[in-house]
């Protein structure tokens, strides 16, 4: 079968919403400290203690959104022990994620000044597993009270004489596990209690987001949306692509033909949790007001060798920027449902988008489709449909193209591509009806590498980035263009 794709450019089915691209940023490893944070007094070009070079490739991304400070350090995090002057924070031990010490040096005040820099919305997850009701009413008040109140006359006496606007807040992180360990009975209550007090000051809005399941816990999803979805805006969802199992994780950069089409089948496994956990959330959102916010997800190898096993720190390789694109795809084509998404994570932790050494830097495979899949933010999902070759290796089958159509703000109209092949080239036909510019031109650009292992390093930073696409052949409303095998594109015409 050939790979034949129509798009019918006069069809839109919904908006593509900015925040699927969001990113999260943990205090694990070294993607805080090192990674995003270095300290007002560090050799490396910093602003505020915020490294310039993260900072602007960051920026290159139009980052809507970003997650912080956990995952499951949150339901550890006590928001107090990091403001105010730093010499005086608490220390305290990270039990997640190595046993080392956390000095508290990155809290409120720089999570917010990171934000600002970046022109992002911040998302603060609150702490529901260690932390009291107070606490995180009272952290909500820190930050967006404009009154008279303690707490905002706090902030004001550590240097912050506004509240910050603060639009995305987490009531609870995998509170299943290592959030609580609890019942979904349980945390539906909690939930409810815990977000009463999440309280909107002024014309601040939050967007009150509950912990949802872990991958195929339907049940979960059920009881929260029947005893408590009518008191949230956002239901989380994380799923990892683990190739091998949890228990026996397999190596970022060694591996075969075989595990390389597992990792592909596993990442689309996505739609599949997303199709069914939206069937449950339609029987009782039959509007769609919350949305499913997949605010974890990527792929999650062994760390590399001779490196903590509690910082999660690992490579990136055509691979991973296989397994961005196609996620990408699954979550724009579920954008009634899906209306934000945080890859995990941002700086050195699992499928990170940037990895740093020291005062060097190397952007990911991963990095590059989030900057050339940045077109689909805000953007018109528009009707697609496609044959597909297959994809076939041990008696298992896949097609071997992923792709979404959205049209811009600025009238073009983008088409993101994967061919998951880690062999095969594949001929692509496009057929666009409904296209308004008879004159229009296509032109496009293509991620590859010769080896599908191809990653980058801080000391050869550009092994792998996006080229000009070659041979793309436009006319009489027909595109027709060949992707390389392992490979990820988008074209635009317009």
């Amino acid at each position: 079968m050939s790979n034949h794709i129509v798009i019918n450019a006069d069809l839109t089915k919904g908006t593509i919403n900015k925040h699927i691209y969001g990113h999260f940023a943990e205090h694990l490893g070294r993607c805080i400290y090192g990674g995003i944070w270095v300290g007002e007094d560090s050799d490396i070009p910093n602003t505020n203690g915020i490294r310039n070079d993260v900072l602007e490739a960051l920026k290159a991304l139009s980052i809507p959104n970003l997650r912080w400070p956990g995952g499951c350090f949150a339901d550890e995090y006590h928001w107090k022990d990091g403001i105010g002057p730093r010499e005086g924070r608490k220390r305290m031990v990270n039990t997640h994620w190595g046993g080392v010490v956390e000095n508290n040096h990155f809290g409120t005040h720089e999570f917010m000044k990171l934000c600002e820099l970046l022109g992002t919305e911040p998302y603060v997850n609150g702490n529901v597993g260690s932390g009291t009701v107070q606490e995180m009413s009272e952290w909500v008040e820190y930050m967006t009270f404009d009154g008279e109140s303690p707490m905002a006359d706090l902030r004001r006496a550590n240097g912050q004489e506004q509240p910050w606007r603060l639009k995305f807040f987490g009531v609870g992180n995998e509170n299943w596990g290592c959030g609580g360990n609890m019942r979904p009975e349980y945390y539906a209550d909690l939930y409810r209690r815990y977000q009463t007090y999440v309280r909107n000051y002024g014309d601040n809005k939050i967007y009150r987001i509950a912990g949802g399941p872990n991958i195929d816990d339907y049940r979960w999803t059920e009881v929260l949306m029947r005893e408590a979805g009518r008191m949230m805006d956002g239901l989380s969802l994380h799923y990892y692509t683990i190739p091998g199992s949890w228990e026996e994780k397999q190596s970022a950069l060694d591996f075969n033909e075989s595990q390389w089409f597992e990792t592909m089948k596993k990442a689309l496994h996505i739609d599949e949790l997303i199709t069914k956990h939206s069937a449950i959330m339609d029987q009782y959102d039959p509007q769609k007001r919350v949305a499913l916010i997949v605010d974890e997800w990527g792929t999650w190898f062994l760390v590399e060798p001779g490196t903590n096993p509690g910082f999660l720190f690992q490579q990136n390789t055509m691979r991973d920027a296989l397994v961005a694109g196609l996620s990408l795809n699954v979550f724009n084509a579920h954008c009634d449902r899906v209306r934000m998404a945080n890859i995990a994570q941002t700086v050195n932790v699992l499928q990170s988008v940037i990895l740093t050494e020291g005062d060097k830097m190397a952007l990911t495979p991963t990095y590059h489709v989030f900057e050339m899949y940045k077109v689909h933010q805000d953007a018109e999902l528009l009707e697609l449909s496609k044959s597909s070759a297959s994809y076939e290796l041990n008696g298992q089958t896949l097609d071997q193209i992923s792709a979404t159509a959205s049209r811009g703000q600025d009238g073009k109209l983008n088409i993101s591509l994967c061919n998951v092949s880690h062999e095969a080239p594949a001929e692509i036909t496009i057929e666009l009806r409904g296209l308004k510019d008879a004159q229009a031109s296509a032109s496009g650009r293509v991620l590859h590498a010769a080896d599908m292992h191809a990653h980058n390093t801080v000391d050869a930073p550009n092994a792998v980035a996006p080229v000009a696409m070659e041979g793309i052949r436009f006319e009489n409303g027909i595109l027709r263009a060949t992707l390389p095998a392992a490979s990820v594109a988008v074209l635009s015409i317009g």
